[in-house]
């Protein structure tokens, strides 16, 4: 008998060759930033502009492009397992993030702001992403509900009056008729 096809089994997380999670967290713990020394201090001031907002932000910068862009997503997810908080990671072009406290559009939409092959101009551009004022989906839909519950209400009692309307307009014409 074959042996079964395990379709559903999860894969173990794909960190791109060459890098040492160990490392990068423990650079991360202490700076906010793993990165080459010349990008440091402006990557640094990124991490500090994201702290203003509330926001706990670690980025690490990955030499060269890993072959899945996946790769990216799950090394910044295993940084956030052990420091929490968002990770963004970024290669020369390609990125990941992830975050215990941000909604992962949020999250794709500041990645679309980040290939700019720039990585302090990408850090900028994602940190703008996270701490300017968000759709507010949640209040939109709301309203969106209370007007739908509003326009139903109002159907119903017109077809309400219209129906008391039809029920005793016959028995006032009866009533007329038999005057004559």
């Amino acid at each position: 008998m074959p042996e079964p096809i395990h379709a559903v089994s999860p894969l173990a997380t794909d960190i791109p060759a060459g890098l040492d999670v160990d490392s990068i967290v423990a650079t991360v713990r202490e700076t906010g930033v793993s990165a080459p020394a010349d990008e440091e201090s402006a990557l640094s001031a990124a991490v500090a502009r994201a702290e203003d907002h509330g926001i706990d932000l670690s980025i690490v910068i990955v030499p060269n492009e890993p072959r899945h862009d996946s790769q990216l997503r799950d090394l910044a997810t295993a940084v956030g397992a052990r420091e929490g908080g968002t990770v963004l990671v970024l290669s020369p072009g390609q990125v990941g993030t992830f975050s215990d406290s941000i909604s992962r559009v949020t999250l794709e939409a500041g990645q679309d702001r980040t290939y700019t092959g720039n990585h302090i101009v990408a850090a900028d551009n994602f940190v703008d992403t996270l701490v300017e004022d968000q759709t507010p989906w949640g209040l939109l839909t709301g309203g969106l509900v209370v007007v739908v519950a509003a326009v139903a209400t109002l159907t119903a009692v017109v077809k309400a009056r219209r129906f008391r309307a039809r029920a005793t307009a016959p028995e006032s014409a009866n009533r007329d008729s038999g005057k004559n």
